[in-house]
């Protein structure tokens, strides 16, 4: 016999006002140029006939994960910052972090099918074409949704079954597995095992196949100095500082015991927030196809 916890309260970053409206201002700014700048990337792939390879399909792709990605957090995030009493239903809670997988997980699949994708231009230029068909590109995104909700519908299950009778109390400015499995009415070594082992592994071999195609793109270069593989490596060059700020937080996070160690909170503003506003700055300020097209699509 137990009551059931029906809502958690969301401790934020900050107990303090001035901070919290400084907080508030940033990030209402990083949330606009998320859904600008991935909009317009959108946008513009879409338009421009030119921009119809797979890295643009991919990368039109990466852009509608990322307001998804910060979607799941930011409003809620905005609105609690302006709260005195950031309480959240515990159905709401519960979706929140599905979500939140949902769309992680699949940008962690996506951002390695584009690390393949640019492996397979670079070191075999002659078989691009019929490698990356436009049907195996459809097919390599749908896997990685399909990939993301495996890995999120196991995460949810394993926390619901869980009981929620005492503290309520989440040290974060959302709902994720570790602070709120810390709060369960019962033994949790097992479930943050399994649930360590998902996330965490999921997110560590996805970096280890991002390095090792960046080690075979790198020792293809060294070999052929032409300035088309120059291009293709300044391209992977602003991938890996994408994978770089998403993946370390995440694998820092992810794989290892939850219960043993202090809220990540400040460090789970990298990948919710800065993650998705550096992916349209990068793509766009360092590729000259995608600032011409949208410099036309402009002037239309």
């Amino acid at each position: 016999n137990f009551s059931r916890v029906t809502e958690f309260i969301l401790l934020g970053l900050s107990d303090t006002r001035e901070l919290q409206v400084l907080f508030f201002a940033f990030f209402f700014l990083a949330y606009a140029m998320v859904l600008l700048g991935n909009l317009l990337i959108i946008v513009t792939v879409r338009t421009d006939p030119k921009l119809s390879s797979p890295m643009y399909f991919l990368l039109c792709n990466l852009s509608f994960i990322d307001i998804c990605c910060t979607t799941v957090t930011s409003p809620r995030m905005l609105v609690d910052l302006l709260s005195q009493r950031k309480a959240i239903a515990f159905e709401e809670c519960i979706a929140q972090m599905f979500f939140l997988h949902f769309v992680g997980a699949s940008e962690m699949f996506l951002l390695t099918v584009m690390a393949y994708d640019r492996y397979t231009a670079i070191c075999k230029p002659l078989h691009y074409t019929a490698i990356m068909s436009r049907p195996v590109c459809w097919v390599l995104v749908s896997a990685c949704w399909a990939g993301g909700f495996l890995h999120s519908i196991v995460q949810t299950l394993l926390t619901m079954q869980l009981p929620f009778c005492g503290p309520n109390t989440i040290d974060n400015y959302f709902c994720d597995v570790p602070p709120v499995i810390r709060l369960a009415c019962t033994d949790i070594y097992v479930t943050e095992w399994l649930m360590a082992s998902n996330s965490g592994l999921i997110s560590l071999v996805c970096f280890l196949v991002l390095v090792t195609s960046y080690t075979f793109i790198l020792v293809t270069i060294r070999v052929r100095f032409t300035e088309g593989h120059w291009k293709a490596l300044s391209t992977c060059a602003s991938h890996v500082m994408v994978v770089t700020l998403f993946f370390v937080p995440c694998i820092f996070i992810y794989l290892r015991p939850f219960s043993t160690f202090p809220s990540d909170k400040h460090i789970c503003v990298i990948y919710t927030v800065f993650s998705p506003v550096m992916n349209p700055l990068i793509y766009t300020l360092r590729n000259n196809e995608v600032k011409a097209s949208m410099w036309k699509l402009w002037k239309r």
